[in-house]
């Protein structure tokens, strides 16, 4: 649920939209950096600090957050030492939404001729755009869908 202001739960922001309730949990800068740098090798708290340049306190309240979600789970180092974070399946099924967000970046957020990070598969190729489809491979867009919403 969404954070109040004093660290309460508040309710959710559009209880019947999905997108609401998925911007609550992690709608926020940090939250999907975060998310993001775990699913390049990030593991702990130093980790996340250093890749986003995040204060102290922020950061330690969005790992809380995205832990108590079950977006991330804390696990021991091997030395036992410390805590590390480790994706779960709900933070790795996030995956697609990164992917989607950095594409929109690349065509929108920077000009024709800025360098920018590039999103490679394991043999090195550039990640196909993701696009919806239907079953039969149609593309779908905002003109060819529509929201169901409950009774």
């Amino acid at each position: 649920m969404a954070d109040d202001g004093t660290g309460r739960s508040a309710p959710w922001t559009d209880p019947n939209c999905p997108v609401a309730r998925t911007l609550d949990l992690v709608g926020d800068r940090w939250s999907l950096l975060i998310v993001r740098d775990a699913m390049d090798g990030a593991r702990s708290f130093t980790d996340f600090q250093q890749r986003t340049g995040i204060a102290r306190n922020i950061l330690t309240d969005r790992l809380r957050k995205l832990t108590a979600h079950g977006l991330l789970a804390q696990v021991d180092a091997p030395s036992g030492r410390r805590r590390l974070y480790a994706l779960t399946e709900a933070g790795k099924e996030l995956f697609p939404v990164i992917v989607t967000l950095r594409q929109w970046g690349e065509r929108h957020a920077f000009d024709a001729d800025e360098p920018h990070s590039v999103l490679v598969d394991a043999d090195g190729a550039r990640v196909p755009d993701l696009l919806p489809a239907t079953a039969d491979g149609t593309r779908l867009t905002s003109d060819t869908t529509s929201v169901r919403r409950p009774a």
